[in-house]
């Protein structure tokens, strides 16, 4: 009779941690949401260091802004929330020739043509050789509503920008969204 019985016991057992297995999809809660799809514009350099304005040229090589935009790609991608859309690499119909930074927005519109749910532009605001602040400005690509605005003040030489805007996209950008 014992072995009927432990057999019993044995089923029972594995009925009810089959049962907990069958709850457990349901105790893990909703499922991820998908990545948001965001449109990353070319990072933009307003050079107002007294080297630019003695000059009147910048002073900045256009290779750091390709490392800078590239670092906030990889940073928004590597977080899991965003599907990043490289911008800057398709023609765009109506995008100004002097920067997105002017035209009060229109990334957005940019961004939906692209098949983007937002749209981030970067500036890079250049004070001084070593002084510098990041902007950064998310939007609703289908109404162009302004979404998050991050930007910090960093210390450095521009070989350091790359580091710069990973750091305010983590800890800034990031950060409100969790």
């Amino acid at each position: 009779m014992k072995p009927a019985a432990g057999r019993g016991a044995r089923r029972a057992a594995l009925a009810g941690l089959a049962l907990a297995c069958g709850c457990l999809p349901a105790l893990a809660g909703p499922p991820a949401s998908s990545p948001v799809m965001i449109a990353v514009f070319e990072f933009e350099l307003v050079d107002a260091s007294p080297a630019a304005v003695l000059l009147g040229k910048s002073t900045s090589a256009a290779a750091t802004l390709d490392k800078v935009t590239s670092a906030a790609r990889d940073e928004l991608a590597h977080s899991g929330r965003y599907q990043v859309i490289d911008a800057s690499k398709t023609a765009v119909p109506g995008a100004p020739a002097k920067g997105l930074r002017d035209c009060d927005g229109c990334e957005a519109a940019l961004a939906l043509q692209l098949g983007a749910e937002q749209s981030l532009l970067g500036i890079v605001q250049r004070a001084t050789q070593t002084d510098y602040y990041v902007v950064i400005q998310i939007r609703d690509a289908h109404s162009g509503k302004l979404i998050d605005q991050q930007d910090a003040n960093f210390a450095g030489s521009e070989d350091g920008w790359p580091s710069g805007v990973r750091m305010l996209i983590k800890h800034q950008v990031l950060a409100t969204r969790e």
